[in-house]
């Protein structure tokens, strides 16, 4: 992708009176340097958003000599560099300078500043053509702008750091693009789905669906499905998901917590027994499995009735023996159901995935837009530096998504359905998609591409309060800047646009989150270089392709290559994955960060309130770093680097972090001039609250970017 200059903007108090800080429609054009900057589209502005003039002059269009307003030039005032500048309407050139005329003398600034070697009579040949300077965004001396010239966006994430992963090209992904109406479809189904779940459960076995089961099998089924829908499986190998199916078993006959006191453990032991005898006397079950329950269950209630002054682990012992004794005949007992259960809730999900799918294609063709359905293939493939994912189909022209900010958060609506991002986390998102997006410089799509991201994002993880934040939580920004500075991490595994640290990142959704800078989902990315952060969310099928995944990039690799994987520290039984990562040939150290002694951010960062973003963690978290032997000499975790590490860790340091950044208010959303564009070409209909608040904003955009495919030399 090309790289890209850009212009901060902010969206005026009040509708109005609304201006551009920068008049234009945001046309791309390529500076002498190989910069790029926003300038006027051929479409004049007008109405609200009508190019600002300078205050001295009604027309400045007519300051021109006539020939130069013949030749399409016109003279435009730059509120932020406090200076006029030109542009072409015919050529869509834009210059700080006045051009020159092709029979003039005129001097030029660039070549001869005092004039000197300018003829004060017109001369008969032609002078020489001298290329004037293109107007960029800013100066790169920074002198012609009493402020910075450069901003960077504030906020618990570090978006300068640069990527160092090597990956082989790759072709672009066939996935079809996202559209709004299709998302919302989606939403419609996944939604539904989540409905049969929770009754089909309450209905078969009497009990409520297991809390975020649903999420885990959707989590468990991608490791394994080769379907078309990015989040509905329709293609699985095995029918029945062992997740769904363990976490149904686990709550039969009924979902058991840990007490909080001596009488909560007492009364569970009763519900328990009771359950149990209700439940293999209503099932067809062996006389004999039928017979060791009951005896289990009459043996529990005679220890209740003899014993009235039991401590509090007592009850705890005594139910784990009820249960050790019961719990496989009530498994076998309900196995055809909860089997049933599990294959009824995958046919669904095969059903609506292919209703989406021919409903996604009738869209696009209807734009004039085909399935590819061979193969793509990559000739001559290099090593290059790590790039987003691309889709191989171009988009349509998307729908009107209407924009509101309230206060600090941002609201998006597309047919009255309403997603939310506090202010803050939108800016983000915008300097994500200039930096990665190249198919949209005007920013056309870009409202209603956010909208997608985060229906996809409130779909997969449920509607529920707080349903799906584990699987999205983070590290502190402390370790992410240890991991950083002593390992030279610059990519995550496991992340999205909404929660990355990094401007490099794997995520669940390359046609919704490549736009933002996703490199599409781990299993999928095979870098044969680089310092890698994994921390994956909790499944455990998931967790054990992860370690088989990585242990199969180092063996293959040479060239150095790291990963320092996060785990939660579960005993008794250990998981598989955890066990197979300390054992792992490629191991070359661990750490165990002990249970409420540090804390993870928390997975709905995004739209939660900044008290409530640091949670303690309930569990212990190991830290096992895999690296070849080029990576172990690289970044080996050498004493001093592991005691950094740690440090990182202790509490509250992710607090004081949080502190610098609530210092600066966010108030009116810094939207760029590209962003304005869409509503002067009627894609989107913005609307703004009234806020009296002069208070900056919390930061701007950045004005460079890097090529994202840049080969590697070896």
């Amino acid at each position: 992708m090309a790289s890209t200059a850009v212009q901060s903007q902010t969206i005026p108090q009040e509708s109005s009176s609304s201006q551009w800080e920068e008049t234009s429609p945001a046309t791309t054009l390529e500076s002498n340097d190989g910069s790029r900057d926003s300038s006027p589209a051929a479409a004049t502005p007008t109405g609200d958003f009508a190019s600002p003039q300078h205050p001295l002059s009604l027309d400045p269009a007519h300051e021109l000599p006539q020939e130069l307003i013949n030749q399409g030039w016109k003279k435009f005032w730059s509120k932020r560099e406090n200076r006029p500048y030109f542009w072409n309407k015919m050529t869509n050139e834009s210059l700080w300078e006045m051009p020159r005329m092709a029979n003039s003398s005129q001097y030029d600034p660039m070549t001869d500043p005092l004039g000197i070697q300018c003829s004060p009579m017109p001369s008969e040949s032609p002078a020489t053509p001298v290329i004037a300077a293109k107007r960029r965004a800013s100066d790169t001396d920074g002198s012609s702008s009493p402020s910075a010239k450069r901003f960077v966006l504030g906020g618990p994430w570090d978006l300068e750091v640069q990527t160092i992963a090597v990956m082989w090209e790759r072709t672009p992904s066939l996935l079809p693009p996202p559209h709004p109406q299709i998302e919302l479809l989606r939403a419609n189904y996944v939604g539904r789905l989540r409905q049969h779940y929770q009754e089909m459960c309450h209905s078969r076995e009497g009990i409520d669906a297991p809390k975020e089961s649903f999420n885990r099998w959707l989590l468990e089924r991608k490791v394994a499905d080769t379907g078309s829908d990015p989040v509905l499986p329709s293609a699985c190998f095995r029918e029945i998901s062992m997740s769904m199916y363990r976490e149904i078993m686990n709550d039969i006959p009924i979902k058991l917590v840990r007490p909080k006191y001596s009488g909560d453990a007492r009364k569970q032991l009763s519900k328990y027994a009771e359950a149990a005898k209700k439940m293999i006397e209503s099932r067809n079950v062996s006389p004999r499995s039928r017979k060791i329950v009951k005896w289990n269950v009459e043996d529990a209630f005679q220890w209740l009735r003899k014993t009235q002054n039991a401590t509090y682990d007592d009850y705890l012992e005594r139910l784990a023996h009820l249960k050790h004794q019961c719990q496989p005949h009530l498994t076998e007992a309900a196995k055809s159901s909860v089997e049933g259960i599990c294959l009824k809730i995958y046919h669904l999900s095969i059903d609506y995935a292919k209703k989406i799918h021919d409903k996604h294609w009738a869209l696009l063709n209807e734009h004039g837009i085909a399935e590819i359905r061979s193969s793509l293939q990559v000739t001559n493939p290099k090593k290059v530096l790590c790039y987003p994912v691309q889709l191989a189909l171009s988009s349509p022209r998307l729908p009107t998504v209407e924009f509101v900010q309230d206060k600090d958060m941002t609201i998006l609506t597309f047919n009255g359905d309403s997603v939310r991002i506090n202010s803050l986390y939108f800016q983000k998102l915008e300097q994500l998609y200039r930096w990665n997006c190249s198919d949209d410089r005007k920013f056309e799509n870009f409202l209603s591409r956010v909208w997608c991201l985060l229906k996809r994002y409130q779909t997969y993880f449920g509607v529920s309060n707080n349903e799906g934040h584990c699987t999205q939580g983070a590290l502190p920004v402390s370790v992410f800047q240890a991991l950083q500075r002593n390992f030279d991490v610059s990519f995550e595994c496991f992340a999205s646009p909404l929660n990355c640290y990094f401007r490099q990142f794997c995520s669940a959704f390359p046609d919704t989150d490549g736009f933002f800078g996703s490199r599409g989902p781990i299993l999928d990315f095979r870098p044969v270089s680089g310092s890698f952060e994994a921390n994956p969310p909790f499944c455990e099928e998931l967790m054990e392709t992860v370690v088989e995944h990585f242990e199969k990039l180092l063996s293959h690799s040479n060239e150095p290559l790291s990963f320092i994987v996060f785990m939660a520290e579960w005993r008794d039984p250990t998981p598989v994955a955890l066990a197979k990562l300390e054992a792992s040939s490629f191991r070359r150290h661990h750490v165990v960060v002990s249970a409420m002694e540090h804390e993870y951010r928390h997975g709905f960062q995004h739209v939660c309130n900044r008290t409530e973003v640091n949670i303690k963690s309930a569990h212990g978290t190991v830290a096992v770093w895999l690296q070849n032997e080029a990576g172990y000499s690289r970044w080996g975790p050498t004493k001093e680097r592991i005691e950094a590490f740690l440090d990182s860790y202790k509490l509250n340091r992710d607090r004081e972090h949080q502190e610098i950044i609530a210092e600066v208010p966010v108030t009116d959303i810094a939207i760029t001039t590209a962003t304005a564009a869409i509503t002067t070409t009627a894609t989107v209909a913005i609307t703004t609250t009234t806020t009296t608040t002069t208070a900056t904003l919390a930061a701007n955009v950045i004005t460079t970017a890097t090529t994202p495919c840049k080969s590697v030399t070896k």
